[in-house]
């Protein structure tokens, strides 16, 4: 199984997951000294065997060269395309570009650089797992272009399930919502008490949760191909409704 983002968050989870369930791991990430801790504590703690890549999935010549450095027999069955963010909050009349090219290149044109340059080695039989979101099939104010990124895996994911058909390559999608990793720290910029604020007042998902849901669909006996997995805590209903429980003040 190769993870994209595998650094933290869904990435980072998966990895432990499907380690601890016996998989083989190639480990990719930009974070190389997070990607080199996580790599030998998976190979101590579960005895997994683990290859990391460290480079940035925006980095089309990185990518290529990373990836293509696999081993004809190390290629994977299963490519879970994980890495992605969202970046700022604003309204769309006052986003900021760095912020929207950073979540297109990552989500969007990421992604795509990853499975050109993977999926043409991988075998009948094998599988791809794109890790969408719920912001991928229902926008939200303040989320115009990490939603259309999102609308964009989705839509990719669909067209790719096509074309890889005769090559009997399925390919999945999970669409979480909330979920409580370092998602929010990153979308508001480090802010740790706005990020906070994103979980107060309900349970979201952990990464763990994720995690069990990517591992079900990658592992699905060969005549089973599951298309989409919806993932939501209880309190959330849609991406822009979620019940949260009152607090008492300086609770």
């Amino acid at each position: 199984m190769l993870i994209t983002g595998a650094t933290s968050g869904f990435g980072e989870a998966t990895a432990w997951a499907a380690a601890r369930a016996g998989w083989s791991l190639v480990l990719t990430g930009r974070r190389e000294d997070r990607l080199e801790r996580l790599g030998a504590g998976l190979a101590r703690e579960t005895g997994a065997v683990v290859q990391v890549l460290g480079f940035d999935v925006r980095d089309r010549a990185a990518t290529q060269a990373q990836l293509g450095s696999i081993p004809a027999a190390w290629v994977p069955r299963v490519l879970v395309n994980n890495a992605g963010l969202a970046v700022g909050r604003t309204s769309v009349e006052a986003g900021d570009y760095e912020d929207w090219d950073r979540m297109l290149d990552t989500n969007v044109k990421g992604v795509l650089n990853v499975v050109r340059e993977l999926v043409p080695r991988m075998e009948r039989g094998s599988r791809v797992v794109q890790i969408g979101s719920i912001a991928g099939r229902q926008g939200y104010a303040g989320g115009a272009v990490y939603n259309a990124s999102k609308f964009a895996v989705d839509g990719m994911t669909q067209a790719m399930r096509l074309d890889l058909l005769g090559r009997g390559i399925q390919v999945s999608q999970v669409l979480p919502g909330a979920a409580e990793t370092e998602f929010s720290t990153v979308r508001f910029h480090g802010d740790e008490a706005a990020a906070r604020g994103v979980y107060a007042g309900f349970t979201p998902l952990s990464a763990a949760d994720v995690a069990e849901a990517i591992l079900f669909v990658a592992s699905r006996p060969a005549h089973v191909s599951v298309h989409d997995v919806v993932i939501m805590p209880a309190a959330q209903g849609s991406a822009y409704h979620i019940h949260r429980e009152e607090t008492a003040p300086g609770s």
